[in-house]
């Protein structure tokens, strides 16, 4: 994997992946986009939310929403590491199954999300999540 990432001007770069997409990035007071840390951040939240969908779908569970609530603390001094990161699952659906997505949450967590398990390697990383049932029509 190869990626490049150019500065554009003040405290916003341009970053380019070998696949060809585009993301900004902007680290100033007046921000235009994410952080460096906050993409890091959501991309756990993305990484995780792909395995869980999937995994919900294999289950032949009915989801109409997940949402991945993150929530990270960093360090006070620099380098201003995360030191904890906790992604909070609220999946949306008819009948969804604790059970199926508490297993979708674990597998993630501990097998396949390779974001974040990359980060638990110097971050402290939990998972919870809630189901929330469908309004009927």
């Amino acid at each position: 994997m190869q990626a490049s990432v150019k500065w554009v001007e003040g405290d916003t770069f341009l970053g380019r992946s070998n696949s060809g997409h585009n993301v900004v990035f902007d680290a100033g007071a007046e921000s235009a986009a994410p952080s460096p840390m906050e993409m890091v951040l959501m991309s756990a939240g993305a990484c995780a939310s792909v395995d869980v969908v999937s995994i919900l779908k294999k289950a032949k569970q009915t989801v109409h929403n997940v949402e991945v609530k993150l929530a990270a603390e960093r360090a006070e001094s620099a380098p201003r590491v995360f030191t904890k990161i906790n992604l909070h699952f609220v999946v949306t659906g008819d009948n969804v199954s604790e059970k199926h997505l508490a297993r979708a949450v674990n597998l993630s967590a501990e097998k396949y999300c390779s974001v974040a398990l990359m980060l638990e390697k110097a971050v402290e990383i939990t998972h919870t999540h809630e189901v929330v049932q469908s309004e009927e029509k």
